[in-house]
């Protein structure tokens, strides 16, 4: 009786801080957002300079600190600071975590070859609302929507999600969460115009939350693979004259038939070939 009542009163306590999690997340990145939205839509007149759009990516990592500090303490800390620079994991986990930029290049000289014409790599460094910054403009990416998403996606709530869900439960959940976080920007990134770009992006966002569920736990649930890679596909897909091409087209398209192998492959308990990281 009283391990029952035990395990009935951690579940209201994971649900509270699901919930805190959710609302610390939003709050940040929102308080940045909704400015620039307003001021997009003329509705403000304040001077907002859009370059801080990039900082609101450093919500859900911010609320995944907080809360592990607030959940377990500094012991909670190390542990999460392990997982971030957890580096030694097999090689092919490497591969994929990199495997955006080599998609890239890959292109980018099948292209060159084709025209005859060797490839200009000069586009990734314009992305909008940055200045110039050459090749350093890959740092950005890597600790805006690589490390400042994924220590809270990934590094704090997806193993919390798979202590009592299966891997795919987790992942879609996940997915909700990390769809709607992303609202603010439609009205001033213009990301969605339409209900067919819109559905487009929630499927284009539930095969991102499979494909990194499938990272993280074939990985041993290193939160440093999955920045990586998160880092690299935007840093790819994103600058100025790539959202339309070849990359982003072939990369996210990728990225959804893989996660449709990955369900069919390794099912969905674990969703990789290892068992689901749980906190």
């Amino acid at each position: 009786m009283d391990n029952a009542q035990g395990e009935r009163t951690k579940k209201p306590d994971r649900s509270r801080l699901f919930l805190a999690y959710t609302a610390i997340a939003f709050a940040i990145s929102w308080a940045i957002e909704i400015p620039l939205a307003l001021k997009r839509q003329g509705l403000l007149s304040a001077d907002v300079p859009f370059s801080i759009h990039y900082l609101a990516a450093f919500g859900p990592g911010i609320a995944g600190i907080v809360l592990t500090w607030r959940e377990k303490g500094l012991p909670g800390l190390k542990e999460l600071l392990l997982r971030l620079f957890k580096w030694r994991v097999n090689a092919v986990w490497w591969i994929v975590a990199v495997s955006p930029l080599l998609l890239f290049l890959l292109i980018a000289f099948t292209e060159g070859f084709m025209r005859g014409t060797p490839p200009d790599f000069r586009i990734l460094n314009h992305f909008d609302f940055l200045p110039h910054m050459g090749v350093a403009v890959v740092l950005v990416w890597l600790a805006t929507y690589g490390f400042g998403e994924e220590i809270g996606w990934r590094g704090y709530l997806l193993p919390r999600l798979q202590r009592d869900r299966s891997a795919w439960s987790a992942s879609v959940i996940l997915w909700l969460i990390w769809a709607t976080w992303h609202a603010p920007s439609f009205f001033y990134l213009q990301t969605v115009s339409g209900v067919g770009t819109l559905l487009g992006f929630l499927i284009g966002v539930l095969a991102g939350s499979i494909f990194l569920t499938w990272l993280y736990n074939s990985s041993g649930g290193s939160i440093l693979l999955v920045a990586v890679w998160h880092g690299l596909f935007d840093y790819v897909t994103a600058c100025t004259e790539c959202k339309s091409g070849l990359v982003a087209a072939i990369g996210s398209t990728l990225v959804m038939v893989w996660a449709v192998v990955i369900v069919v492959i390794f099912k969905r308990p674990n969703l990789s070939p290892k068992e689901r990281q749980m906190l």
